[in-house]
């Protein structure tokens, strides 16, 4: 199998990956904006000079300011037309991501910047939502506690309980697939930004229940792509916006190396 995350609307990259394996996506399948480049439904919608001045406040780590420069935007717009905007081009975006998952085996749970229902319904024949449940995929129990940390209230995001709830449900499985990192800084802090993105109640599970292997995404310049808690690896399997790659597990019967 192969297990990607933070495809963030690249779906040309999806395009060139095998087609004969199972993939996995590991949540953010929209682009709302490329810290790179600027680019994004956010910049469509509010224009460069907004998105440039925004994405620069939040770089430096004022994150109040930026935050109150977006509800400055939100309250001078129609609530109803600016959610109209937004859902238009996250349809957009969805429908050229899950055109290149036609005809695959293919594996799919949410992150924050995703809007599941929408997600979920849009999903080509092949393609299954995976959140909270296991699945046997080429001899591995894997699974799946989509959803990203609490921080604007969208809705893919999911609080402690509820991320709590779903990893509750999936003790006993070999393969255990987050959108989120645990909240450990070498894994959760991105260089880039400056900012950590991890989370504890995913952090507390791995240490408990100690799956033998953890993935994730959502953390796109890591201190670090891989780490040891206790017996489990946890890796982040990279952004693949950037990279167009992912990470590759071998199937059961054949002997996989620790973290792919």
């Amino acid at each position: 199998m192969l297990i990607v995350a933070d495809v963030h609307g690249e779906a040309e990259a999806l395009w060139r990956l095998d087609r004969r394996v199972p993939l996995l996506i590991l949540g953010d399948l929209i682009n709302m904006i490329d810290y790179r480049t600027n680019d994004g439904i956010v910049k469509d919608i509010t224009g460069p000079d907004f998105v440039d001045t925004y994405v620069a406040l939040r770089a430096a780590g004022r994150w109040q300011e930026s935050q109150a420069m977006w509800e400055r935007f939100r309250r001078s717009h129609d609530p109803a037309e600016l959610r109209a905007r937004f859902t238009e081009r996250v349809i957009a975006q969805y429908e050229e991501v899950c055109a290149a998952l036609e005809g695959l085996e293919a594996y799919v749970t949410y992150g924050n910047v995703d809007r599941p229902d929408l997600l979920r319904s849009m999903l080509p024949a092949g393609a299954r939502f995976v959140d909270g449940e296991v699945v046997e995929i080429e001899g591995w129990k894997v699974g799946f506690a989509g959803g990203g940390l609490m921080s604007l209230n969208t809705p893919g995001e999911v609080d402690d309980d509820t991320m709590r709830t779903k990893l509750d449900a999936l003790a006993g499985v070999d393969v255990l697939c987050t959108h989120v990192a645990p909240a450990l800084p070498s894994l959760a802090g991105d260089v880039i930004s400056g900012r950590a993105k991890g989370s504890a109640v995913v952090l507390e599970h791995l240490l408990s229940a100690q799956p033998p292997l953890h993935f994730f995404g959502d953390v796109h310049q890591p201190q670090a792509t891989q780490w040891r808690i206790g017996s489990t690896v946890s890796r982040n399997v990279g952004y693949f916006r950037a990279t167009g790659r992912g990470v590759s597990l071998p199937a059961r019967h054949a002997a996989p190396a620790a973290g792919g």
